[in-house]
């Protein structure tokens, strides 16, 4: 899944790809905001991001789609 976060005053959002499913990830972002305190997710990679929760401004899961590479032919 792709996660899309903006935080404020940052001039660019946070993407990540989580190998969590939609369900895991949503309750997740959810404690973590009823919780305060701090969102911390990790990518696909092992690499975790951390996020204060009062600075975050809006969080987007996108399914994540197979990018196709080279040229493709319509039938």
């Amino acid at each position: 899944m792709e996660v899309k976060i903006g935080v404020q005053y940052a001039p660019r959002e946070l993407v990540l790809d989580s190998k969590l499913s939609p369900k895991d990830l949503s309750e997740t972002i959810e404690q973590a905001v009823a919780n305060g305190g701090v969102l911390r997710l990790e990518d696909d990679k092992g690499r975790q991001v951390y996020i204060p929760v009062e600075k975050i401004a809006y969080v987007e899961v996108v399914a994540s789609s197979a990018r196709s590479v080279g040229f493709t032919v319509d039938a």
